[in-house]
């Protein structure tokens, strides 16, 4: 490969943010964009009183003030391409967002100062730590009331067992938040509460003791900085990109997204920080990014990103080799040649036609219904990569239109829907048209059903159904009663419905060899 494709793969970066809901992470993603010049100015999520954001483009998102979809923004800063993927905070919908952690080579996880490590941060870091996703740590809300910064690196170690290892020190919050301080480079960065939320200008601290940082903070602000200085050189561990990338340590920073303080100085961390592209597991050994072939995988399913377009969007990880605008690769599950005429860079909901992208490159694909979730383009040798994870669904509902008629954009509307992964569809065994959807959470129910209306034009009823678990069947031997219910997944795989566990438990017991899996039975192999 030559030299100028090496620059390449090392100036791009692909990144995600994960959190709890609630603790800013949408803001911080617009805030990113809005440092690195790719928009005017951001929108914080505050229904009623801001404009939109440019990651939560949906309706629903919108009126609610919540992600529920994963969205993508590629943008250049200081010569590097950042790829920043942003995913849903909503726990319903953690099925897209591990997904979306299959794509990336290094997260970042937000947390809010006031409550430190929270429940859907836990199970998304697990994630994180099980694909070996390097994390950098950004705590949010430091102009409100939080906890003590050493109680929060105390929480991190404890919760997710990694060392974290600040890289700025706060002093203060909430009212008396004062700004923080950079520990490598020793600037000290003033928070001052104005219109637009501005601070002043980073001071270079060559004696922390100097007369005039004193008057600047305050005495009693100093004096606790000098303290936790003291402390923290003397307790905490220095920081090491080797322990960085071995997912020992996770590097530490404090600010305020919403007031857009500490955010720049994090962004230009980011780029030194975050790993260059990463190679690919696949079944024929690890794929480099400087491989000699063309190769990459789809991890998301979008459609009607722009109502002026209406169309469906795969979003593609480009893993080795270059991408050129109407080259053609072997799409494997299908064993067919694709030409890929129409490549998007996303930005949000819009797109424009890009003519290359390089290794860690998100880019959209039109998808004229060949391509899913986990599917692999290439132009070298066949190969798979791991199975893409599903999660057993526990709330079941048949879906009726509103007037009786299963038209082409009611089924349009399933079919799609159901390809993202808004939904689970199931199908009738015995060909009925009322399709089965099911779902992990209840809000993904009601994100179908605002998208059937607002995006297809249908109005729908669900009829709720009271089965709480999904299994598919394992083998040959079907349970031996009239009572139970059966269905069919997207590709036709046997599944059945039980009310509860007592009911599972009890069918195994009365049906000798029956094997039921809580997964698809290839990705049970796999």
């Amino acid at each position: 490969m030559t030299n100028d494709f090496q620059r390449e793969i090392t100036r791009r970066r692909t990144l995600a943010i994960i959190s709890h809901p609630d603790a800013g992470k949408t803001t911080l993603t617009e805030k990113l964009l809005l440092y690195s010049g790719a928009i005017r100015s951001a929108g914080n999520v505050m229904v009623g009183k801001h404009k939109a954001t440019v990651s939560d483009w949906m309706a629903i998102e919108q009126q609610r003030g919540i992600s529920v979809s994963s969205s993508a923004a590629r943008v250049e800063y200081d010569d590097y391409i950042l790829n920043i993927l942003d995913t849903p905070g909503h726990q319903d919908f953690s099925e897209d967002t591990y997904r979306t952690l299959m794509a990336v080579d290094c997260a970042i996880m937000l947390l809010d100062a006031g409550k430190g490590v929270q429940e859907q941060t836990i199970k998304l870091f697990k994630v994180c730590r099980d694909r070996g996703i390097p994390i950098i740590t950004f705590i949010n809300k430091m102009d409100r009331p939080a906890l003590d910064p050493f109680e929060l690196l105390d929480n991190v170690e404890k919760v997710l067992n990694i060392t974290a290892v600040p890289m700025t020190w706060p002093v203060g919050d909430g009212q008396d938040f004062r700004g923080v301080y950079e520990r490598q480079d020793k600037l000290f960065h003033f928070f001052e509460r104005t219109t637009g939320g501005m601070f002043k200008a980073p001071m270079r601290l060559a004696d922390i003791h100097d007369e005039h940082i004193r008057a600047s903070l305050g005495e009693k602000a100093h004096a606790k900085l000098i303290e936790d200085l003291e402390m923290v050189e003397v307790v905490l561990p220095h920081f090491s990109q080797d322990d960085f990338f071995a997912e020992r340590i996770t590097p530490v920073f404090f600010g305020s997204a919403i007031t857009n303080f500490g955010v720049e100085n994090f962004l230009q961390s980011l780029i030194d920080l975050a790993p260059v592209p990463q190679g690919m597991n696949a079944s024929t050994g690890v794929i480099a990014p400087d491989s000699d072939f063309f190769s990459g995988f789809m991890y998301k399913m979008q459609a009607n990103m722009n109502k002026s377009h209406r169309d469906r969007i795969a979003f593609f990880r480009v893993v080795s080799g270059k991408f050129e605008r109407g080259m053609t690769a072997k799409h494997f599950r299908s064993g067919k040649e694709v030409k890929l005429n129409y490549p998007f860079q996303i930005f949000g909901q819009d797109r424009e036609i890009i003519d290359e992208a390089f290794p860690g490159d998100v880019i959209g694909l039109s998808n004229p219904g060949v391509f899913r979730v986990g599917d692999v383009l290439s132009t070298g040798t066949d190969f798979t990569i791991p199975q893409f994870p599903r999660f057993a669904p526990e709330i079941y509902a048949k879906v009726i239109p509103k007037n009786g008629s299963f038209s082409k954009s009611f089924r349009k509307g399933v079919e799609q829907l159901g390809e993202e992964g808004v939904v689970q569809i199931f199908g009738d065994m015995h060909g009925s048209p009322i399709p089965l959807i099911a779902a992990v959470g209840e809000l993904q129910l009601q994100v179908f059903q605002s998208r059937m209306e607002s995006e297809y034009n249908e109005i729908i009823t669900l009829e709720r159904l009271p089965f709480t678990r999904t299994r598919w069947l394992g083998g040959d031997v079907m349970p031996a009663s009239s009572t139970l219910t059966y269905a069919l997944d997207e590709q036709g795989r046997k599944v059945v419905l039980f009310r509860s566990d007592w009911e599972m438990n009890y069918h195994l017991e009365q049906n000798k060899g029956l094997v039921l899996l809580e997964k698809p039975p290839e990705e049970v192999q796999a």
